[in-house]
């Protein structure tokens, strides 16, 4: 419970640290909720004093009656700017504090390390960052706006109960604390069901978005069914807690309300007694009746507000804890800015795992000479796409060490390094945009020309040119409208369009047929030249004229050779050669 309590107060207080810089925000809403809380009070005194001038039939002061109700209006229309104008201070404090949040969220996710996004569910980073801002948003909101004019509210609603009688404003102070215990004690309830619920949505959404991207497999292999029991299963969980965090939620209104009747009652028979015995009179006891009313109202709203925030902090908690999570490792103060790679590249010793109890790559020593072509070839998970990974800086190596240009990657800037190698992967990625945004993602300031020199070195020219819009055809992330080939195609045009000093060609060819292929390939020849080239390949007839070919098992070199030395050696390549050209 403490730990619980202790969290709770150190994500407030991260909170309030997102409102500083909205001190004059803050500043005016409080001077806006003070108008608005003293003549809200002051009302009541003008309606007890109009009851007071109407004394029976023919007892009525119109004069000083009008001066009464003119003074009312007045009082109304100024009360329902300064609502306005409060409102309005209070939406910029909270949608900008939100935005600040949202913001460093978002950048802070393109600082994480790959292995964190490898290893979460993206549905459940996207549930922090979009629903449970939003929801926090909310708490927040409904905070600010009643928080302060409840507050006001109370102690004004005293003094002012004061002014008119004692006795009965202690009736009132003493049956209070029973709405503050209730409220407390159905507040310490809500936190964690509310906080299960936050997470149980994240798990929803990652469920969600997984099934959504991936239709077509679950179709295929009609798995309807087993996606729906899944979904009702965790569907089923959060109504659970849903339903409990509502419920202790809902509970703090009648039970305050219950309360509230009780000071209502009570402030009713005491003070119908003190006009009976000519303590207060007939109006000053309306006015008080409005008193009770107001307040013990705030009670109840603030109770509400208690049971927002509780879900507002609940979110606000799993938001810092995606902000909490460590950041790459900075590139040390020394590092490189490699301009122009001379194409040397060396492996020594390298270690690598994903887990530490599961090891994958040991002692693996590689040296390749500048302008060399390696293919890399091997069963699945045998290390091929770890090791370019590594050579990317995507991950860094466990133990032992990778040189370019005779450097550790380590001492190079990873912006750098990465401007150094050029990438076609077999899973594509595109941005919503347009076709010459995605192309000219490598280089931005490339002109019209060398943007379409390079979709036609890459055979996409033609594709292209056939769409509505040509190269200012517009695309969404998922590139509906475009078949897997010619979305590789597009990754393929991107390369060609940079032409960094060393390629990772990673199954770049796999989702192209086979004419075009060949002419992919002729084109890749011609880029390779002097270029350093790891070519990652399942399809063994591609990699026919590579200067070496790495045979890799179980994250080590078995072989390593050209294509017709390792044909005549007769091992595990030319069984994997054979195997798939056996008739």
């Amino acid at each position: 419970m403490k730990k619980n309590t202790s969290a709770r107060k150190a994500t407030l207080r991260r909170v309030l640290a997102y409102t500083a810089h909205a001190r004059a925000y803050i500043v005016l809403s409080l001077i806006f909720a003070l108008i608005t809380v003293f003549f809200t009070l002051y009302l009541p005194v003008l309606t007890g004093n109009a009851v007071d001038l109407l004394l029976g039939p023919d007892l009525v002061d119109f004069d000083a009656l009008l001066v009464v109700l003119t003074r009312m209006m007045i009082v109304i229309l100024i009360t329902a700017l300064a609502q306005w104008a409060m409102a309005e201070c209070n939406n910029r404090i909270t949608f900008r504090t939100v935005r600040d949040i949202r913001q460093d969220a978002f950048a802070h996710l393109q600082r994480m390390p790959l292995s964190y996004i490898d290893s979460h569910p993206a549905g459940d980073v996207v549930s922090r960052v979009v629903a449970d801002v939003d929801s926090f948003a909310d708490g927040l909101l409904m905070g600010s706006t009643q928080l302060f004019t409840g507050v006001l509210t109370i102690l004004g609603t005293l003094v002012f109960m004061l002014r008119i009688s004692i006795g009965t404003t202690i009736v009132v102070v003493l049956v209070t604390p029973l709405s503050l215990f209730v409220a407390a004690f159905i507040a310490r309830r809500t936190y964690k069901m509310f906080q299960l619920q936050s997470v149980t949505r994240g798990e929803q959404t990652a469920l969600i978005n997984e099934i959504i991207g991936g239709q077509k497999v679950v179709q295929a292999f009609s798995r309807e069914r087993d996606s729906l029991r899944r979904f009702d299963e965790i569907n089923a969980r959060l109504e659970k807690y849903s339903l409990r965090a509502i419920f202790f939620s809902s509970l703090t209104n009648p039970c305050t309300r219950f309360v509230n009747s009780l000071v209502y009652a009570g402030v009713a028979v005491f003070g119908a007694l003190s006009a009976i015995t000519g303590f207060m009179t007939v109006g000053q006891l309306t006015c008080f009746l409005t008193y009770a009313n107001q307040y013990t109202k705030p009670f109840n709203e603030i109770s509400g507000v208690v049971t927002e925030l509780q879900n507002a902090i609940a979110c606000a908690a799993r938001i810092f804890e995606l902000i909490d999570e460590p950041e790459e490792a900075p590139d040390p103060e020394d590092a490189l800015d490699l301009v122009r790679a001379d194409g040397r590249v060396r492996l020594e010793d390298v270690c690598f795992s994903y887990n530490p109890e599961q090891h994958l790559i040991e002692n693996f020593n590689l040296s390749v000479a500048p302008g060399s072509r390696v293919a890399i070839v091997g069963p699945t998970g045998c290390g091929k796409t770890t090791l370019i990974n590594l050579l990317m800086r995507f991950y860094d190596v466990d133990e032992g060490e990778i040189d370019v240009s005779g450097r550790d990657v380590r001492g190079i800037t990873r912006r750098s390094l990465r401007r150094n190698f050029g990438m076609v992967l077999q899973d594509t990625w595109l941005k919503s945009g347009t076709i010459r945004e995605n192309i000219a993602m490598a280089r931005p300031d490339a002109t019209e020309e060398e943007i379409i020199a390079a979709a036609k070195a890459a055979h996409a020219h033609s594709f292209i040119r056939r769409m509505p819009k040509g190269y200012y055809t517009p695309i969404g992330e998922d590139s509906g409208g475009l078949s897997e080939g010619q979305k590789q195609l597009l990754c393929i045009a991107r390369a060609m369009l940079n032409l960094p000093p060393m390629l990772i060609l990673d199954e770049a060819t796999s989702s192209i047929d086979t004419r075009t292929e060949l002419r992919i390939q002729n084109a890749f020849a011609a880029m390779m030249q002097g270029r350093t080239s790891f070519i990652v390949a399942h399809r063994l007839s591609t990699i026919e004229n590579a200067d070496v070919i790495l045979v890799m098992r179980e994250g080590k070199i078995v072989e390593m050779g050209t294509h017709a030395q390792l044909l005549k050696r007769g091992g595990f390549y030319a069984e994997l050669y054979n195997s798939q050209f056996a008739h």
